[in-house]
């Protein structure tokens, strides 16, 4: 796969930002980008806001430990196309000793307005045992930081919602 995908680094009550551009193969007979792409880039965006907490692939490795996602809501609103450049943003909302539930917010170049919107809820999982565990305190500290910077931001209108429930 050839997305064009750079990262941005965590900063006190930032979003976390992923930028893709959106490729050929992703678009659909409908010619706008099929719905399994959105998903896959908002993973991109789930693999990078993980590397800013300090749980990705690395942390796999030295921990053995990784993060599972329980469930996502996926909101297309508006149709993206190939070449579109997207700006997908990420906001922590909620965390435990174990889980994680953020969401993250699409948008289509400069507009203000989201284009796709998927909350994650995700646990922490040891790789060997193949079960959940609390975070290590070092993990769960830098964590907690990262949810104190995002507490100070607005949450999302749609964070939280049930399917069927209107935006």
């Amino acid at each position: 796969m050839s997305a064009q995908l750079s990262k941005t680094t965590l900063t006190k009550t930032a979003l976390i930002k992923t930028r893709i551009s959106v490729e050929p193969e992703w678009v659909d007979y409908n010619g706008h980008m099929n719905l399994a792409f959105y998903v896959l880039a908002f993973d991109k965006a789930t693999d990078n806001f993980y590397d800013q907490l300090g749980i990705g692939l690395d942390y796999r490795a030295e921990q053995d430990s990784s993060m599972f996602t329980l469930g996502i809501n996926v909101d297309y609103l508006r149709e993206v196309f190939q070449g579109d450049e997207l700006l997908i943003t990420t906001q922590l909302l909620e965390v435990d000793k174990k889980r994680l539930r953020y969401i993250h917010q699409m948008y289509q170049g400069d507009d203000g307005q989201p284009v796709a919107v998927n909350e994650c809820l995700a646990i922490h999982v040891n790789m060997s045992s193949r079960k959940s565990e609390p975070f290590p305190v070092p993990t769960q500290t830098r964590i907690n930081t990262a949810m104190v910077s995002h507490q100070q931001l607005a949450q999302p209108a749609s964070a939280g919602r049930l399917l069927g429930k209107k935006l």
